[in-house]
């Protein structure tokens, strides 16, 4: 994996030129390690390759190296997909600029890590429904799980996913299925999973995802006694006074599930 910049990156590149020191300690992976850069006038030299200063840095943008060139870590397709920088070093990403996972308290990273402390991974055979970064699996993954089945739609995201550092590898216990887990979860077999992580977009952007028909389906599909954490957040209720939480619980308890909220989602244990 190439240098990945951001603005705090370059600043510290070139505030290390401007005092002459011939070489700086510094993160190019988006503070996971860090690295000893030589500074040199014409551009920074690490890994035996000579990287340009860049003279434009924008401040929620990741760069990488492509074409001899520094670009955002950012596609198009059907939507403005994006990685972007946090205080903490693991990174967010954003679709047509609505984040996709909480910053303001603590690190995306640590966040997956209390959630997925609910649902107690060890040993485990667990469905990751929207895989987005990877951030669930990774401490699947540190906690014990025996497998991991993931599930992403979006072919950006697994694109953002193949540049980010801090997204786990595929293979071994975690496999990783390009496809929308709404339609593919029929095709998974009953009592099949010990837990369940689902952390899907808002409603407003995949309804789907928060129906009873799908509901009934991660139901079908866990074992008795099962974990499901489902994220929810709270949207709009400032706007509209809609009570996602609490519709979502109404619905797993619809589908057979026993439900208490647990901080910014609903924890549901298949009785």
């Amino acid at each position: 994996m190439g240098p990945l910049l951001t603005l705090k990156v370059n600043q510290q590149l070139q505030a290390a030129l401007r005092d002459g020191l011939p070489s700086v300690e510094i993160s190019l992976d988006l503070d996971h390690t860090v690295t000893t850069v030589e500074l040199l006038a014409e551009g920074w030299r690490w890994q035996g390759q000579v990287y340009p200063y860049m003279k434009t840095c924008k401040e929620r943008t990741i760069y990488h190296w492509v074409d001899e060139d520094f670009a955002p870590v950012a596609r198009f397709t059907t939507a403005l997909i994006k990685l972007v920088p946090t205080d903490w070093g693991p990174p967010t990403f954003e679709i047509d600029g609505i984040k996709m996972l909480p910053t303001a308290q603590l690190s995306p990273y640590d966040d997956a890590r209390n959630k997925v402390a609910l649902i107690a991974p060890r040993g485990k055979v667990i469905l990751d429904c929207c895989g987005g970064l990877g951030y669930f699996a990774a401490w699947c993954l540190a906690g014990g799980a025996q497998q991991i089945m993931s599930f992403e739609k979006n072919p950006d995201v697994i694109w953002l996913r193949s540049l980010n550092p801090w997204s786990p590898p595929v293979g071994g216990a975690l496999s990783l299925t390009h496809g929308d887990i709404s339609q593919l979860i029929s095709t998974l077999e009953a009592e099949s999973f010990d837990a369940i992580l689902h952390d899907p977009p808002r409603f407003g952007i995949a309804g789907e995802l928060y129906s009873q028909v799908f509901y009934d389906q991660l139901f079908r599909v866990l074992k008795r006694r099962g974990r499901l954490f489902h994220y929810t957040g709270t949207p709009n209720t400032l706007t509209s006074g809609r009570d996602v939480p609490n519709e979502v619980a109404k619905r797993l308890r619809t589908a057979g599930f026993r439900t208490e909220l647990s901080g910014d989602g609903v924890l549901a244990v298949k009785g």
